[in-house]
């Protein structure tokens, strides 16, 4: 049920992009190989549905606001919506710690996808948030949860070296923005 859920939200989501729709789709045609791969991982991402979708966005949010990606923060905003995240959630990703906006465990989510993203990662700090996150998540949706902050990641670094700009499909809604690492 949950993937048709979210197949429904990503055609929607894809349904409001306004502009440049076609960003993304004008370089991976160029490499058959790669765009049939980019789609076949999209494609299991989106299958895969052990862990609940708000918590998936949500670490993928922070993932794509550390890498400022704002085509993930435009399309993931319209998804983590879609979800349950409300806007004070993607307002305060940035200080997620401090906020009241997250229960402990999207915190932990949020602090996970951090780890995960940051450069260098710290394998330690890592292992800590994933041993707390075991409290919490079965090892299957930790794995689910780090294929989806390692895949955006992927998609993040990719659509900002190859210059993919945002749609506009969280126009006139809340929006998650760019983070400033220092």
């Amino acid at each position: 049920m949950r993937a048709l859920q979210r197949t429904g939200a990503y055609l929607r989501a894809f349904g409001r992009a306004k502009r440049h729709r076609t960003d993304l789709a004008r370089h991976l045609v160029r490499r058959p190989l790669v765009g049939g791969a980019t789609l076949g991982m999209e494609t299991a991402m989106l299958l895969s549905n052990r862990l609940d979708p708000k918590l998936k966005e949500l670490a993928e949010l922070k993932a794509a606001g550390m890498v400022s990606c704002e085509f993930c923060l435009d399309i993931g905003s319209a998804l983590a919506v879609g979800s349950g995240a409300t806007e004070r959630q993607l307002r305060d990703l940035p200080s997620y710690r401090h906020s009241d906006a997250y229960d402990e465990v999207e915190k932990l989510v949020i602090a996970f996808a951090e780890a995960m993203t940051s450069t260098p990662a710290i394998a330690d700090d890592l292992a800590e948030v994933r041993r707390r996150l075991e409290d919490h998540l079965s090892e299957t949706q930790i794995a689910e949860l780090a294929m989806a902050v390692a895949w955006e990641n992927q998609r993040a670094r990719l659509n900002q070296s190859l210059g993919v700009r945002p749609t506009g499909m969280s126009d006139g809604a809340a929006c998650a923005l760019p983070e400033r690492i220092s």
